[in-house]
C-alpha cells in the first residue's frame, strides 16, 4: 500500500482499501487556491467537515462545504474516500467528468441518500450490497416524486461504489448499471447527454420590457441622486455609534460634544429645515452623527437635551430622517421620488446595482459569473479621428469552456447603455474596492464580510431581481403608473440570471417590434457582441444565436409554406426558392400547419434546412459559390451584415420584401425633396442610391400583384 499525501506529525493513517490516506492529508492539494490561501489553512481528511470555499475561484459563487456529519458513520469512511478520489483528480474510469466542486458536493448529496438507504435495510458494509438490493433500490427510486434527472444522479451515487472500486476500503462488489440493465431501467436519455443552456426559459417580452426600461431609467434618471444619497449616508455613517466602536474612537468630553451639537442645530436654523424625526421625536442618532460626537452624550444630558428641545420648538420636528441631497431626478417632468431618507439609502443602492446588472446582463449576453468578475476601469472606448465613439470593449474573465478553472481574460463589445452601467457602479464602490459588483458600502454587513466579500452570490443577485420587480411594481402602484412588470399566466414571472442570455439571443434572432427599449439596435449590438465573443473568448454566444435564429428561420419558412406565398416569389433566385422549399415541406410534413414545439423544429432545421434567410428587404436564397458576402468564421451561411441585396444572384423577394423596398424609396425621396438643404455630395449618394433602387424594382416584378390578378 502507498500513501497519499501524508501530513508530517499527523494521526495515524487510516486504511483507503489500495491505498492509504492519512488523517491530516490536505484535501485541496493539487488545486488551485485564491489568492492569499495557505494551504495549511485548507481542510485535512480527518475532518468531518471539508471547507471548500478556499478553491472556489469563481467569486460570485456560494462558499461550499462537504458535509459528512449526515452520513451514517459506518459508511462515512468510504464517503471521504471517494470524495478525495474526486477532489484530488486521480479519477478512475468513468469519473473523468465529475471535476467541479459543484459536481463533487451534488455526488456527496446522492452517497449519502444511497448510504441512509442502505442503513435503513439494516446494511453496514458496502461489500455486503447485492443485485437484489440495487434491484429493491431501482423500485425505491421509481417511486419516488422527483425529475428523471435526480433519479439518474442517484443511480450513479450508487455505481461511485463501484467505479472508485480500487481507491476506496469498502468497495461494492459489481457494477449496478448491469442490474438496471436486466430490469431495464437505464439512465434516461436526457441524462446521457449534457444540458444545453437553451433549455432556460426566455424572458416573456412584456417582462423584458419593463426590467429594461425601468433599468435604464435608473442609470440615466435616478442614478445622480442615488450616488449623491450614498456619498452623503457614508459621511454621516462613519460617526456613528457602531463604527465609532469598531474604531475604538471615544467621546472628546461632553462639554466638546454639546459646542458641536450646538454647531449643527445652528445650520438647521440657518437652513430653515426641521430636526430630523424617528417615531415622533428628535432623531438624537442623526444628530450625532451629524456632529460626529457620542450619541450617549446627547442622551440624559440636561444642556444636549436643552438645545434639541428648542431647536425642535422653533424649527418643528420632520415625519422622518431625510438626507439633504436634492433630488433632482425627473420621470416624465416631475421629480422621480421625495426626499430621501437616511434609512432608504441602503435599499436604493442596492436597487441601483441591480439596475446596472440588469442592463449590462440584456446588452452584453454575459453569464452571471463573468458579470461578476468584472473591475474598475474594465471598458475601454475605441474612437474615431472625429471622435466619435467606434466600439466599446468591456474586459472579463470567461470560465465555462475554458481550460483554466481561475477564468481566462475576455473581451465583450457592448454599447452606450452598458459602459453607462459600469461608470455607476464604479462610482457606488469605494476606490479600494475593484469588484464592481462587491457588496455595498451601505449593506448592514458591508464592514463584517466586506473584506471577504469579491462578488455578491448568484443566489443574492436572483434575490436582488425579484426585490427590483417588487420595487417596479410598488412604485407603479403608488404613483398609478401603468408601466409595471406584468403577470405571465396569472403569476410574478421569477427573473434569474441564467435568463438573461436566453433572452438576449431569442431577441437578436428574432428581433421583435414593440416597446422593447426604444431605440436600442440589437440587429446593431448583434454584431458588435460577435465580434467580441469571436476574438477573444469561446464563449458560444453566437452558437446560441444562430439556434434561435435556426428556429426563428423555420417558423418564417413554415408561414410561408402553410400560405403558400413561396408560389410567389421573383427575383433572381426566385425559382431555387421555390425549389428548396417544396423539398423542405415533404420532409417536415407540415400537413396544413406550422410545427410550433421547438425541439421538433431544431430538429428538422438541423436535418433539412434549405439555407433560405427570410430579411426584411430580401429573402436570402444562400449558395456560397454566387455569394457576394464571405463569413469571417468559415461556417456555412450567408453575412446577413455585408448583404448586397441589389446586386446578388442569391435573392428572392416575396410582396412583402417588396414592400419594405417601396417604402425604402419612398422615404429617398422624401430625403431628396429637401433640394437645397442637403450638401451636394449628400443628395449626389443619396440620387445614386434611390436609382439603384428605383431600377431593380422596375426590373423584379411583384409577386403580390400576381396573386392579385390569379384571385381576380
Amino acid at each position: 500500500m502507498t500513501d497519499i499525501a501524508a501530513g508530517e506529525g499527523q494521526p495515524d493513517a487510516l486504511s483507503c482499501g489500495w491505498e492509504r490516506v492519512q488523517a491530516g492529508a490536505f484535501v485541496l492539494a493539487g488545486r488551485p487556491l485564491r489568492p492569499g490561501v495557505r494551504l495549511a489553512d485548507t481542510s485535512r481528511f480527518g475532518e468531518d467537515v471539508w471547507v471548500l470555499k478556499h478553491a472556489q475561484l469563481q467569486r460570485q459563487r456560494s462558499d461550499m462545504v462537504l458535509n459528512f456529519v449526515r452520513i451514517p458513520a459506518t459508511f462515512r469512511q468510504v464517503a471521504k474516500e471517494i470524495c478525495f478520489t474526486l477532489l484530488r483528480g486521480a479519477l478512475p474510469p468513468g469519473c473523468e467528468a465529475i471535476r467541479s466542486l459543484d459536481l463533487i458536493r451534488r455526488y456527496l448529496s446522492e452517497l449519502g441518500f444511497v448510504f441512509r438507504w442502505l442503513a435503513s435495510r439494516g446494511i453496514t458494509e458496502v461489500a455486503a450490497v447485492t443485485p437484489a438490493d440495487v434491484e429493491a433500490f431501482a423500485s425505491y427510486i421509481a417511486e419516488q416524486r422527483v425529475g428523471q434527472g435526480t433519479k439518474d444522479h442517484r443511480h450513479r451515487g450508487m455505481r461511485l461504489l463501484w467505479l472508485c472500486r480500487s481507491k476506496i476500503s469498502d468497495p461494492l462488489a459489481f457494477d449496478s448499471f448491469e442490474v438496471l440493465a436486466r430490469l431495464r431501467q437505464p439512465l434516461s436519455r436526457a441524462a446521457s447527454r449534457p444540458a444545453r443552456e437553451n433549455a432556460t426559459a426566455r424572458i416573456p417580452e412584456q417582462v423584458h420590457s419593463a426590467y429594461l426600461v425601468w433599468a435604464l431609467r435608473w442609470i440615466d434618471d435616478f442614478a445622480e441622486d442615488v450616488v449623491a444619497a450614498q456619498e452623503e449616508w457614508q459621511q454621516l455613517n462613519h460617526w456613528s455609534a457602531r463604527n465609532r466602536r469598531r474604531r475604538g474612537q471615544r467621546s472628546a468630553g461632553r462639554g466638546q460634544d454639546i459646542k458641536a451639537l450646538a454647531r449643527v442645530l445652528s445650520r438647521y436654523r440657518a437652513e430653515g429645515r426641521p430636526l430630523p424625526g424617528w417615531q415622533g421625536e428628535p432623531n438624537r442618532s442623526h444628530l450625532a452623527r451629524e456632529a460626529k460626537v457620542d450619541r450617549g452624550s446627547l442622551v440624559g444630558a440636561y444642556a444636549s437635551g436643552k438645545l434639541i428641545r428648542e431647536a425642535a420648538a422653533e424649527l418643528g420636528i420632520a415625519d422622518a430622517t431625510y438626507l439633504r441631497v436634492p433630488v433632482r431626478g425627473l420621470l416624465d417632468g416631475q421629480p422621480w421620488r421625495g426626499p430621501i431618507e437616511y434609512d432608504d439609502v441602503a435599499h436604493l443602492t442596492r436597487m441601483l446595482q441591480t439596475a446596472c446588472y440588469v442592463v449590462i446582463a440584456f446588452l452584453s449576453g454575459m453569464r452571471d459569473g463573468e458579470l461578476k468578475h468584472i473591475k474598475r476601469g474594465c471598458v475601454k472606448v475605441w474612437r474615431d479621428q472625429d471622435g466619435r465613439v467606434v466600439r466599446r470593449w468591456l474586459t472579463s474573465l470567461a470560465f465555462k469552456g475554458e481550460d483554466d478553472p481561475a477564468g481566462v481574460k475576455a473581451t465583450w463589445v457592448v454599447s452606450g447603455p452598458a459602459q453607462r452601467a459600469v461608470e455607476i457602479l464604479e462610482r457606488l464602490q469605494p476606490a479600494r474596492q475593484s469588484f464592481l459588483f462587491a457588496l455595498l458600502p451601505s449593506s448592514r454587513n458591508y464592514h463584517t464580510q466586506g473584506g471577504q466579500n469579491e462578488a455578491r452570490t448568484t443566489t443574492a443577485t436572483n434575490e436582488d431581481l425579484v426585490a427590483f420587480r417588487e420595487w417596479i411594481n410598488g412604485y407603479c402602484r403608488r404613483t398609478g403608473r401603468p408601466d409595471n412588470v406584468p403577470l405571465v399566466n396569472k403569476q410574478d414571472w421569477k427573473v434569474t440570471t441564467r435568463q438573461f442570455r436566453r433572452t438576449l439571443a431569442w431577441f437578436i434572432a428574432r428581433r421583435p417590434g414593440g416597446v422593447i427599449a426604444g431605440a436600442l439596435q440589437y440587429r446593431h449590438l448583434g454584431v458588435q457582441m460577435f465580434e467580441g465573443y469571436a476574438g477573444t473568448s469561446d464563449s458560444g454566444f453566437r452558437d446560441e444565436v444562430e439556434s434561435e435564429d435556426a428556429i426563428a428561420r423555420g417558423e418564417k419558412l413554415g408561414d410561408l409554406i402553410v400560405s403558400h406565398e413561396f408560389h410567389h416569389l421573383s427575383g433572381p433566385a426566385a425559382a431555387e426558392a421555390e425549389s428548396r422549399l417544396a423539398t423542405f415541406e415533404r420532409h417536415v410534413q407540415f400537413d396544413g400547419k406550422v410545427i410550433n414545439d421547438e425541439k421538433r423544429l431544431r430538429r428538422h432545421m438541423d436535418r433539412h434546412d434549405p439555407h433560405i434567410y427570410p430579411g426584411q428587404y430580401v429573402t436570402c436564397v444562400h449558395n456560397p459559390d454566387r455569394a457576394l458576402c464571405r463569413r469571417s468564421d468559415g461556417k456555412e451561411g450567408p453575412s446577413l451584415p455585408d448583404c448586397q441585396p441589389l446586386r446578388c444572384r442569391n435573392v428572392a423577394l416575396t410582396s412583402g420584401n417588396i414592400a419594405h423596398m417601396k417604402d425604402s424609396l419612398a422615404a429617398y425621396e422624401r430625403e431628396l425633396a429637401r433640394g437645397d438643404q442637403l450638401a451636394p455630395l449628400v443628395r449626389h449618394r443619396l440620387q445614386a442610391r434611390r436609382q439603384e433602387i428605383a431600377d431593380f424594382l422596375a426590373a423584379t416584378p411583384d409577386p403580390g400583384q400576381d396573386v392579385t390578378s390569379e384571385a381576380s
